[in-house]
């Protein structure tokens, strides 16, 4: 691995690597002595808001023996009027790796490129992939793994899980069902990119769920489609994971949020609380998961 920049760019390989590797540093967290970064310092340049994903890259990179450099927009030039190659190459003279949490995945693209530092994904509006790295980690943990398991999506199937979604699917061979209303369906262009026949699309909530071992579901109003709220929450409404569908799903079955989550709107309260557990075990997992990525791709720091 040289970077983490996509799901859709990464080997069904290196992803079991990163999840096999993920297992054992969370089984000897207490052990303190595997320092892959130790010398290093890493850059997390952050364009949007984080919890989740900030804590845990700094909590990861700190325990792995590296140091974090935070950076948001107010801390840098861009945006303004420094060209992000121009960022990049200054940044590929100074630190060892960079985080980037952005809006554009091409400029997380030309970064990697500019840089040449190790470079990962940590969201862009076209994937999350940390995050189903995660959730596959927890699949391992609550279900025995994703072989031969049907994962269906609920809500908003274009957006940035839904994809990375779509390619661990279509890499690691489990089915994968997008629930949604037309207008939420990724367009056929990007699905005819898919030939594994393991993506899905069924819109009816009822069928979609049926032997379904995992329930997943995100918000439904992301950051920067703020105008579009109202609408959103009338078009979404009957794709809501609540009781009643987890009824209708295998025995068993799973239901996870990447968070945050807002109760009565994607997820009923009921449920969610029901299925607390797994979900902030998927929050702590990010810790894991990414701190295999990090020394995945680590690469030893000049004496």
């Amino acid at each position: 691995m040289h970077h983490l920049l996509s799901l859709e760019s990464m080997s069904a390989e290196d992803m079991r690597r990163v999840l096999e590797l993920a297992a054992h540093l969370k089984a000897t967290r207490a052990d303190a002595s595997y320092q892959p970064l130790a010398g290093q310092s890493w850059a997390m340049i952050f364009m949007k808001a984080s919890t989740r994903t900030r804590v845990s890259f700094e909590v990861g990179v700190q325990e792995l023996g590296g140091r974090v450099l935070y950076l948001n927009p107010n801390d840098t030039q861009l945006g303004r009027k420094e060209p992000l190659k121009d960022t990049a190459r200054v940044l590929g003279r100074m630190v060892h790796g960079a985080i980037i949490r952005t809006y554009d995945q091409q400029d997380l693209v030309e970064f990697a490129a500019y840089s040449q530092l190790p470079t990962i994904n940590a969201l862009t509006d076209d994937e999350h992939p940390c995050q189903v790295l995660a959730d596959l980690l927890t699949m391992q943990e609550r279900c025995g793994g994703y072989a031969n398991k049907k994962v269906v999506f609920m809500g908003d199937g274009d957006n940035n899980m839904a994809r990375s979604w779509m390619w661990a699917a279509e890499k690691l061979g489990f089915d994968f069902t997008i629930c949604a209303p037309p207008a939420y369906q990724p367009s056929p262009a990007y699905l005819a990119r898919f030939s594994s026949g393991r993506i899905t699309i069924e819109p009816d909530p009822a069928k979609a769920v049926a032997d379904a071992d995992v329930l997943y579901t995100d918000v439904w109003v992301s950051m920067g489609m703020e105008a579009e709220t109202a609408q959103r929450l009338a078009d979404l409404a009957p794709w809501q994971i609540n009781s009643a569908l987890v009824a209708q799903a295998a025995p068993g079955a799973l239901v996870m949020h990447c968070l945050p989550a807002y109760r009565g709107q994607e997820i009923s309260a009921e449920c969610l609380e029901a299925h607390a557990d797994t979900i902030f075990q998927e929050a702590e997992n990010r810790l894991h998961a990414q701190k295999a990525v990090l020394a995945l791709l680590t690469r030893p720091a000049v004496s």
